[in-house]
């Protein structure tokens, strides 16, 4: 049986009365006036039963006078909502000794002008006669006063949850606030919770709890109240949405003012507009604490050097209007930018803004906060492993993050919609989203590369180089508790050099598939501009994008072609020099920028804890893998700076050779894997003939036998004999010579 929710009779409002068929009242077993809970999607109501006058089954009505705080904003009006009867429970409502309650009046004048003692006679005549329960609002409305609601802290007796109120229950105000007040509070306490943000929050709310709930304190240590926040970070970390849930949290009532919304179109409009919003946080602090948002304050302040005098004059209005508020005037100023280098130098010094805190790119460990919290209320498959998912969303932030588990879950809603029958969102489904939802700070970076899945088998022979890459690249991966252990980190790092064709490219990109790392790949064309210093630029700004998504590998293919060595330039400025000297100073890492500080800095020991291993795990990668790997490929190793080829640069130089008869019998078995191939094929005898082969060579090699064999057949070939792969490597010659492998084998390594 299914109830259908109807509005509530007018002769019931402010009766508390809840009015349903007698048939369900004596299978609940209510008699006449028996107080009953009733379970909304939002909330809950205490109501009291009483029959229909036209005694019809399957119907429900109730007046909301005792309802929870999400009924209050946002009452069901939807009559169409079809409730279950288990939703109805009858509550015991013992006589209360005594309620502790927080009162909601109109206006401030009223809060102001009216005697304590009298709001609390008006409000214990009100609340006489009704049922209450914890945590409830009562709705005053129904009385000519000007209180509006009355806030249910808490009851005695402690062991009830809900209580009927009486001429003997002691009533005890413990606050007075405004409605606007209230329901600022009740807007920002339902938000979703954050994850990953616990320092930086606590950073934030302890600065806005001293001066807005303590100002005597400070004022008795002879301390002036601080005047403003600056939060700095990336776009999509959760700035606008920290300032809301810690606002919620500490009880203000919040002013958002993005920066456009001020701009006028007449001169002196925008400046009469920022007058009105601080009037309006001065009227808002009477009621109660009270916070000032200046949402994207870079469009609203910008530099005074470079802007027009309009935008001037408003930056000058805003120093003079922070500058003139009083001690009585206790409302915060909070603002948020990801371009804190384009803001006015005025604005940031104390006495203005006092405090910058700053929200980096989020790590590893609150990665796995953020997914956690994202997925609270999703039907997740237990097989998912948010730690393990952490680890391939290097670079994401929380936007990116939100975006994943909504991708994640629309393929599970497609595959149920298919007919698979699955109901959770399981780990296929999160992999397919990683395919589509990328790092917002890679979207517009120079190297963003889209990889094709490369495997360590799929590369024949050149054992000794795989195993080092894995050593550069992987290990510190998967076995960050042992690099801590010996106190090791990852190289800065590896330079492949060897002669043209010997997969040197492809071992870089099966390094970067197999450790979920970031990766970006950079050539000249990337780089070089006709405009002086744009080069230079370039580059530094692709290792802050780089240094964003840590760990990350930044693939320099064609080093020497990018950049040079000092001692063959014949000019000593020029670009390849420049582009030098940037490399160098990024390698060596001067620093980090403010936007780029990520959580706070670790220094462990791994002790190999079995309870916390995840845990440890996680803080033990952070501590390995936060930089950047540069990966180099070059041909031409004589052409690079030695100052490049030291330890601390490119601590490995790795020597991909040629393939020897072995590697080139792994090759061929590679390169005819998906080919129909004759059974008199002899493939080792192909691998010895083919001395001085590169990779590439011998792949050729069995592309020109398929298409000899199609050119012979008339395109009706099925297989491929021997006598074709004969005949084309008569017709091919080696791209190596024995010369260019001695010059190799001669470079130092």
């Amino acid at each position: 049986m299914s109830l259908r929710l109807l509005s509530v009779d007018p002769s019931d409002r402010g009766s508390q009365r809840c009015r349903l068929g007698p048939g369900l009242m004596s299978a609940l077993g209510l008699s006449l006036g028996s107080p009953l809970l009733v379970s909304v999607p939002g909330g809950s109501c205490l109501c009291t039963a009483w029959p229909r006058p036209d005694l019809a089954e399957g119907f429900l009505q109730m007046d909301l006078k005792c309802s929870s705080p999400g009924l209050v904003s946002h009452p069901p009006t939807h009559l169409n909502l079809n409730l279950d009867p288990d939703q109805l429970t009858p509550v015991p409502c013992p006589k209360l000794k005594g309620v502790k309650i927080t009162v909601v009046v109109q206006g401030v004048d009223f809060k102001k002008l009216t005697p304590p003692g009298l709001v609390h006679e008006l409000v214990k005549d009100m609340l006489k006669g009704v049922h209450v329960h914890e945590k409830h609002v009562i709705n005053m409305e129904n009385f000519d006063t000007e209180i509006r609601y009355v806030v249910i802290e808490s009851i005695n007796p402690d062991s009830a949850s809900a209580g009927f109120i009486t001429s003997k229950t002691c009533v005890e105000i413990v606050g007075i606030q405004t409605l606007r007040h209230y329901r600022s509070q009740l807007q920002h306490q339902q938000i979703v919770p954050l994850g990953g943000l616990e320092e930086v929050s606590a950073s934030l709310r302890e600065m806005l709890q001293l001066p807005l709930l303590y100002p005597g304190t400070l004022r008795s240590l002879g301390v002036s109240c601080p005047r403003g926040v600056l939060l700095v970070g990336p776009p999509g970390v959760g700035k606008t949405l920290l300032v809301r849930r810690v606002v919620g949290e500490v009880g203000a009532s919040l002013v958002v003012v993005r920066g456009p919304e001020v701009v006028g179109s007449r001169p002196g409009e925008s400046e009469e507009k920022l007058r009105a919003v601080f009037e309006r946080a001065r009227s808002a602090a009477e009621e109660g604490p009270c916070v000032l948002f200046l949402d994207e304050l870079d469009s609203l302040c910008p530099r005074r050097s470079g802007s027009s005098a309009p935008e001037n004059r408003l930056v000058a209005q805003l120093l003079t209007l922070m500058d003139g508020m009083k001690r009585s005037d206790s409302f915060l100023i909070v603002g948020a930018t990801n371009r804190p280098d384009s803001l006015d130098p005025a604005l940031r010094r104390p006495g203005r803004f006092d405090r910058e805190v700053i929200i980096g790119a989020p790590t590893l460990r609150q990665r796995t906060a953020i997914l956690s919290v994202l997925c609270a209320r999703m039907p997740v498959c237990p097989s998912v492993d948010m730690a393990e998912l952490a680890q391939r969303t290097t670079g994401y932030v929380g936007a990116d993050l939100s975006a994943l588990c909504r991708e994640a879950a629309m393929h599970a809603i497609r595959g149920s919609a298919k007919g698979s029958g699955e109901q959770t969102v399981g780990v296929k489904h999160f992999h397919e989203a990683l395919k589509e939802v990328r790092p917002s700070c890679l979207r517009s970076s120079l190297g963003r590369t889209e990889l094709s899945p490369t495997s360590w088998e799929q590369i024949g022979g050149l054992d000794e180089v795989k195993l080092k890459l894995r050593q550069s690249i992987e290990w510190p991966m998967l076995y960050p508790e042992a690099f801590v252990r010996l106190g090791l980190c990852r190289p800065r790092g590896v330079l492949l050099y060897g002669p043209p064709g010997c997969a040197k490219t492809t071992l870089v990109k099966a390094a970067a598939g197999t450790s979920h790392c970031a990766f970006l790949s950079v050539g000249g064309a990337d780089l070089y501009s006709p405009y002086v210093g744009d080069s230079e630029k370039a580059l530094a700004q692709l290792f802050r994008q780089a240094r964003a998504c840590a760990p990350c590998i930044l693939f320099l293919d064609e080093i020497d072609s990018l950049i040079g060595s000092r001692s063959n330039s014949h000019t000593p400025n020029s670009v390849q020099t420049r582009l030098l000297s940037v490399l160098l100073n990024e390698m060596d890492g001067v620093g980090l920028k403010t936007l780029e500080s990520r959580g706070t800095e670790k220094i462990l020991q791994a002790e190999g804890a079995e309870e916390n291993r995840t845990q440890e795990q996680l803080d033990c990668q952070e501590v390995c893998n936060n930089d950047v790997m540069v990966v180099a490929a070059t041909n031409r190793p004589d052409c690079l700076d030695s100052a490049l080829l030291r330890p601390g640069r490119l601590d490995h130089i790795i020597y991909v050779p040629p393939p020897d008869q072995q590697a080139r019998l792994c090759i061929l078995k590679m390169c005819t894997k998906s080919m129909p191939v004759g059974a008199d094929v002899c493939l080792e005898e192909l691998a010895a003939k083919t001395e001085l082969y590169s990779g590439a060579d011998l792949e050729n090699l069995c592309k020109e036998a398929a298409l000899l064999a199609l050119q012979e057949e008339n395109m009706a070939a099925s297989t491929i004999r021997h006598t074709y792969f004969l005949r084309s490597l008569g017709t091919m010659s080696p791209s190596l010579t024995a010369q260019q492998i001695q010059a190799y084998q001669k470079h130092p390594r």
